[in-house]
């Protein structure tokens, strides 16, 4: 598979991404300004995330690594396209999402006590147990939704999926505006919240969700899948996509152990910086800035390995390695191009970008400006996660599941080990979030040169040699660009305030002004500084563009 061919079944789902992230940075600016980053905001925050870190350890992860590759190769055996093991797997995991979203409302406290630290204050953790409580069902739709993707998926079907997420974040949106209309903004800072209050956030959260899921069940009925309920479980291959499931549990309890301690640590932070005065930040920082750091490899990395996966499921079935090996690095090489930039951007104007997307209702300006410089730490790792995530997706088209294991130990391994003796030394708010950050971006730069290796051994070569010349040269380009951004930022800011003026990021249009100068700056040299080192893929990236809109296209 070409890169420009990538490109081409990515076109729908990326927008669809781009659609649903941009709700998502709603949903997310409504949130910080009904709750801002004080303990309250950190309550919700853990009682929300609660449901997707118990659905992955339970069985998100093996769904998302085993079930698109099973599904290509019953869809190629099985005379019914696969629509037999569907409905086994559906009502097999259905009924474990269902048992496990009972279990996890009834110790709901024991669980929140694993994710706080052991001086958390009784009254936010008793915040946090209602706030769990309420949104742990959400791990039940959480499962559908996934299982539902992954059926369309499979039957080429990429567009519904991207978009489904909308509807969450728009029933989000609606619950945080109306919790502002009713409790105000300085609810939050107060640190007091009414029970309706707090049946609102969770009961409207828990809604979106549960619409996300729901509204994926026409869509199959469109694309000729109709679940029927199966219980003949046994003899139908049912059990190695278990096996192969087991490492990826495996791998997702690892994460989730890493998880684990970020979340104390970024709880604790919090208490630190409200005993001690210092500017709130805690766990809610820590989520905000790690969702800006996604969005990038969301819209550009998702969307092209989505449509690799199950192209290259059928490659490394049929024993072609080698091209299975060539279209892994072909992956690594696009998406290093269309993220670069985009790092450099983020970098560079990380205090502005949480300045104006954080900056209103409940959180303060401080707060925001705290948030973005732990934005630009998270962007040191962006680069690395991005292709880690290509070369995991390598490893699950060959059915290996072990070996990502084994590399997330090691990443995680080295994260704590970087983490964990050092944390008590910084102080509580924004040094110890920003440490975090740090020591996950450094963490995922060993984890993508041990995975690189080993996958590469494993298909018996990936053009490495050449992919890392390219995404070298990528990032002198990059370097270039963001050294172009830091000069027209002191320009751009001297012009507006006065020469040497301090940084001002109390007028929001000003901060924006300078933020779309440096990045319009960036992006032009970026692709200026690619083209003088003949990075070749900024020259598949016009041909698509241009064949996207009509014109034609040399061969």
């Amino acid at each position: 598979m070409s890169e420009q061919s990538l490109l081409r079944p990515s076109t729908v789902m990326a927008a669809g991404t781009i659609t649903s992230r941009i709700t998502g940075v709603l949903r997310d600016i409504s949130m910080t300004a009904a709750l801002g980053f004080f303990l309250v905001s950190d309550t919700f925050s853990l009682g929300n995330s609660l449901p997707n870190m118990i659905y992955i350890l339970v069985i998100g992860g093996a769904l998302n690594a085993v079930f698109i590759p099973q599904l290509v190769r019953k869809m190629k055996e099985d005379a019914d396209d696969g629509s037999a093991y569907a409905d086994r797997l559906i009502t097999l995991a259905s009924i474990v999402l269902l048992v496990f979203s009972i279990l996890a409302v009834i110790f709901a406290p024991l669980i929140v006590d694993l994710y706080t630290p052991s001086d958390y204050p009784q009254k936010e953790f008793d915040l946090a147990v209602a706030f769990a409580r309420l949104c742990l069902p959400q791990i039940f739709f959480y499962g559908i939704y996934a299982m539902l993707s992954q059926v369309l998926n499979s039957r080429g079907k990429f567009g519904a999926p991207m978009f489904a997420p909308i509807a969450n974040n728009i029933v989000a949106i609606a619950t945080f505006l109306l919790f502002i209309a009713i409790a105000g903004t300085s609810a939050a800072a107060d640190g007091e919240l009414t029970t309706d209050q707090v049946l609102l956030l969770g009961i409207g959260t828990t809604l979106g969700v549960a619409v996300q899921a729901l509204i994926l069940v026409p869509v199959l009925s469109r694309a000729g899948y109709f679940w029927r309920p199966r219980f003949d479980w046994k003899g139908h291959g049912l059990g190695k996509a278990g096996t192969l499931a087991m490492w990826t549990i495996g791998l997702v309890l690892v994460n989730q152990i890493t998880y684990l301690v970020i979340t104390r640590l970024a709880t604790q932070a919090n208490v630190n910086a409200a005993a001690t005065g210092e500017v709130a930040a805690g766990l809610t920082t820590y989520q905000k800035a790690h969702l800006v750091f996604m969005l990038p490899h969301s819209v550009i990395t998702v969307s092209i390995v989505t449509a690799l996966l199950p192209a290259l499921s059928r490659v490394a079935h049929a024993g072609k390695l080698a091209q299975a090996g060539r279209d892994v690095s072909g992956a690594m090489r696009l998406v290093s191009f269309l993220v670069i930039p985009v790092t450099a951007i983020l970098f560079v104007s990380g205090v502005g970008v949480a300045v104006l997307l954080f900056g209103y209702g409940a959180a303060t300006t401080a707060q925001a400006e705290l948030l973005g410089l732990v934005i630009s730490i998270f962007m040191l790792g962006l680069v690395p996660f991005t292709l880690f995530y290509v070369l995991l997706r390598g490893y699950y088209a060959l059915e290996d599941t072990r070996t990502p294991f084994i590399l997330t130990v090691i990443f995680s391994a080295i994260l704590l080990i970087l983490l964990v003796p050092a944390s008590g030394a910084i102080s509580g708010g924004g040094d110890q979030i920003a440490f975090i950050a740090l020591c996950y971006s450094a963490s995922y730069w060993v984890a993508l040169i041990v995975s690189w290796v080993v996958l590469a051994r494993r298909l018996g070569g990936m053009r490495s040699g050449r992919t890392v010349f390219v995404i070298a040269r990528m990032g002198v380009a990059g370097i270039i660009a963001t050294l172009s951004m830091f000069a027209a930022s002191g320009i751009t800011r001297n012009f507006l305030y006065g020469p040497n003026s301090a940084l001002d990021y109390s007028n929001k249009l000003l901060v924006l002004v300078q933020i779309v100068i440096a990045s319009i700056v960036g992006v032009l040299v970026y692709l200026l500084a690619s083209w003088a080192l003949r990075v070749e893929e900024i020259g598949i990236a016009q041909r698509t563009i241009a064949a996207k809109f009509g014109h034609k296209v040399k061969a």
